[in-house]
């Protein structure tokens, strides 16, 4: 039972279980009935994604120092109570579950899923690759 963290939009593996969709908003010109059969997500949960200033930061990062931004400002927003819980809850889930989440980011370097990824890694959860 494990987390994968995944690119969106991307064929599924097997095993891999439920998508959750880290993303602030569904994916343009697809419609609903079609997110999960086209493997973008199964469940949204936009409450592990950045905020829309914070998005910013990252859309526009063009070196380390203003990635390293995005990154202090995204874990600021991770570290809330809300999302607090939802990354404990999800790290406890990995233990008895599989799915799998993610962001429709190419890089994953440059994606805050990367960043959910060693956030989750803290709590415990099991991931996989």
């Amino acid at each position: 039972m494990a987390i994968r963290i995944v690119r969106l939009g991307t064929p599924r593996k097997p095993g891999e279980g439920p998508r959750i969709g880290t993303v602030r908003r569904p994916p343009r010109g697809v419609p609903k009935e079609r997110f999960a059969a086209d493997d973008w997500y199964d469940v949204w949960y936009p409450n592990l994604s950045p905020s829309p200033p914070v998005m910013q930061i990252a859309l526009h990062a063009k070196d380390d120092k203003s990635w390293a931004e995005f990154t202090r400002k995204f874990k600021a927003e991770m570290a809330q109570p809300d999302a607090s819980r939802s990354l404990d809850l999800l790290a406890t889930l990995s233990h008895t579950s599989n799915f799998s989440m993610g962001c429709y980011c190419e890089n994953e370097a440059r994606c805050h899923r990367s960043l959910l990824r060693a956030l989750l890694e803290q709590r415990g959860a099991q991931i996989v690759d």
